[in-house]
């Protein structure tokens, strides 16, 4: 692989999927594994020379990614809409590309971007269950009342200052977060989070489903809870919930480069069958 990176002829978008427990997060690292340097690795074998990728947000490992958004700028003759196929062909199990698509140069997959949306699962059920073990927080030692959950949400709606949610190590100037869209519903032994906002603290996700958690079974009061990230008392928020319940949903942008297909439904919601989830007699 030559040294040499030649004047870049486009600017490439990508929609990247990948499960969270293979990696040690998103950001190339030294001496781990990460999804940036296999991403990378696979684009430089295909072009000759190293290339650095720049995605919508980071994140943590054994956190999983149905459609992040990274672009990539190459002297390539391969068409933009064709690189998802090329890349399939050359990275490793459990990471898919699910679409490419040709940007301008002042596109960029982190600053054009206008919102991200995460989604958690809490698996309530008493017996474990293999098949969705590596995407949930098996969570059944108490009861949880998913109504708590969505009404400690709902104020957070807006822009607020949330370093009660913050993890140290941010280097990011502020704390202030636009929260645009909150859900949660349950669908039998499943409860489901999902908050999107113009962006997200480090730990941010994690941090609040672990006290979500705590209203959701009555351990801390919803005026407790609103107190807390309401005067930034970061010191009473000491749990977060475990990376692999946590999932980067979507990424939007004022014009997006891809289909809707491409990134709707990209992590399917658990079904379960009526009698899985009817109390034994």
């Amino acid at each position: 692989m030559g040294d040499r990176v030649p004047t870049p002829t486009q600017r490439v978008a990508l929609v990247v999927q990948y499960l969270g427990h293979p990696f040690y997060g998103w950001q190339r690292q030294p001496h781990h594994r990460t999804v940036q340097e296999e991403v990378e690795t696979a684009i430089a074998k295909v072009l000759g020379y190293p290339v650095t990728i720049h995605a919508a947000g980071r994140t943590d490992t054994g956190v999983h990614a149905a459609a992040q958004v990274v672009h990539v700028d190459v002297n390539s003759p391969i068409p933009a809409h064709k690189w998802a196929v090329v890349l399939n062909n050359t990275l490793p199990e459990g990471i898919l590309i699910r679409a490419s698509a040709p940007v301008s140069f002042d596109w960029h997959a982190r600053f054009t971007a206008t919102w991200r949306r995460y989604r958690y699962l809490l698996y309530t059920a008493a017996r474990p269950n293999l098949f969705i073990e590596p995407f949930v927080w098996h969570y059944y030692h108490e009861p949880i009342d998913e109504q708590r959950i969505h009404a400690a949400l709902t104020p957070l709606l807006g822009r607020h200052h949330l370093s009660a949610f913050r993890r140290a190590g941010s280097s990011r100037p502020h704390s202030w977060v636009e929260v645009q869209e909150v859900l949660c519903q349950r669908q039998g032994p499943v409860v489901c989070l999902e908050v999107q906002a113009s962006g997200f603290l480090y730990g941010m996700m994690r941090l609040l489903v672990g006290m979500l958690v705590q209203v959701a079974t009555g351990r801390r009061s919803l005026d407790e809870f609103q107190n807390i990230w309401k005067h930034e008392r970061r010191e009473a928020v000491k749990y977060a919930a475990p990376a692999k319940g946590l999932c980067l949903l979507d990424v939007g942008y004022p014009e997006s480069p891809f289909p809707r297909e491409a990134r709707s439904q990209a992590m399917p919601h658990f079904l379960f069958d009526p009698l899985s989830i009817t109390p034994d007699h």
